[in-house]
């Protein structure tokens, strides 16, 4: 059984990611950094559901952590599907923009995507086959108001998936960005109203986090073999 990591997990596009992997076969380690305890209770639900999944706690932050954790993971079997999901949303116009608030937002986006990627590297490298999908965002392509820190780390991301992505192709190793418009979750439902989005949409909706799953679950799969270096956006046509 191949297995799989999605940091970030236990929030809501995570979770879906989760449950799809685990519904197309992959053990799935589910990431949290301070909830351990929601990943769990979302292994229990996927296991409960004829799955394979467990939970994993650490911060994408810290380095040591990182490699102390997936490093003894690794030893013996690769993983090969990594979902970098993990990103945090500290929000300010620029001029008022804390250092802590720019720091933080890159550190968990950026910092986050090299210290998990580079320490489930050389395995999946041996293996030769592998896939990577980074968790992007609209903003990182276009940009938005009052988001300069997030819109920077995702835009970095972005650049970071083409770089990577012809690094590791001729290993059998995918590398892609999914970059989500407005997505219906808990951290999104009180920022817009059915109206904004229905000016901001042209579907005239938001899109739902098993959609963004279910592209995720076809980047992870051997039915997009050719397709690497990619920022696939959906947003419902807002670009």
């Amino acid at each position: 059984m191949k297995r799989a990591l999605v940091t970030g997990g236990s929030g809501g596009i995570g979770a879906a990611i989760c449950q799809r992997l685990a519904a197309d076969g992959y053990h799935v380690f589910i990431h949290a950094n301070s909830n351990k305890a929601t990943a769990e209770q979302l292994a229990a639900q996927v296991t409960a559901a004829g799955g394979s999944a467990e939970a994993l706690q650490f911060d994408v932050t810290d380095q040591a952590a990182v490699h102390s954790v997936l490093g003894a993971l690794v030893e013996d079997q690769p993983i090969q599907v990594l979902v970098n999901n993990a990103g945090i949303h500290d929000d300010a116009v620029f001029p008022g923009m804390s250092p802590q608030q720019w720091h933080s937002v890159i550190d968990v986006s950026l910092n986050g995507f090299f210290n998990v990627t580079q320490a489930l590297m050389m395995p999946m490298i041996r293996s030769r086959w592998g896939r990577i999908v980074n968790v992007s965002s609209i903003s990182g392509i276009t940009g938005n108001r009052g988001q300069t820190n997030y819109s920077a780390a995702k835009g970095a991301l972005n650049a970071a998936t083409k770089s990577l992505a012809q690094e590791v192709a001729s290993r059998g190793i995918t590398v892609n960005a999914v970059a989500p418009g407005i997505i219906e979750t808990t951290m999104t439902e009180n920022s817009f109203d059915a109206q904004a989005i229905a000016n901001m949409v042209p579907m005239k909706r938001a899109g739902t986090a098993k959609e963004v799953a279910d592209l995720v679950s076809f980047l992870a799969s051997d039915q997009s073999t050719y397709i690497t270096g990619q920022i696939i956006s959906i947003n419902g046509g807002m670009i």
